[in-house]
């Protein structure tokens, strides 16, 4: 591995005039791995996302309605600018079928320069 996976965001620029937006790691559960690849395709389509991982099977336990629930699940692993965020989360909270989906965004404060300028290229 490369010394560039100790930079931070701010520091990165790779020949731009401006620092790339900070990247965020965003975390989404869907019922199927074919739900969650459906979501994936129209992220990225609509430049919401550079790049959706989808770990097709994660096993989730949780309290909903008074009840505790056991289920499988599929993780998707959302790469995003952090101006993105709003009409990332706005679209997931419109199309997903939960109706409480999780939605989560964790802040990057490392990464490969070429890979974090490559999130912010493919989400303007």
């Amino acid at each position: 591995m490369g010394a560039d996976w100790q930079r931070t965001p701010n520091a990165l620029h790779d020949g731009m005039s401006e620092p790339p937006d900070p990247v965020l790691v965003v975390l989404c559960t869907a019922p199927t791995p074919e739900v969650g690849a459906k979501l994936a395709r129209e992220l990225v389509a609509q430049r919401l996302a550079a790049c959706v991982n989808i770990v097709p099977a994660v096993r989730s336990i949780y309290e909903w309605n008074g009840q505790v629930e056991d289920e499988t699940e599929s993780q998707l692993v959302i790469k995003t600018r952090r101006q993105r965020w709003d009409a990332l989360c706005a679209w997931l909270e419109q199309h997903h079928p939960y109706d409480t989906p999780e939605i989560l965004a964790l802040s990057t404060t490392a990464g490969s320069e070429g890979y974090l300028n490559w999130v912010c290229a493919q989400t303007r």
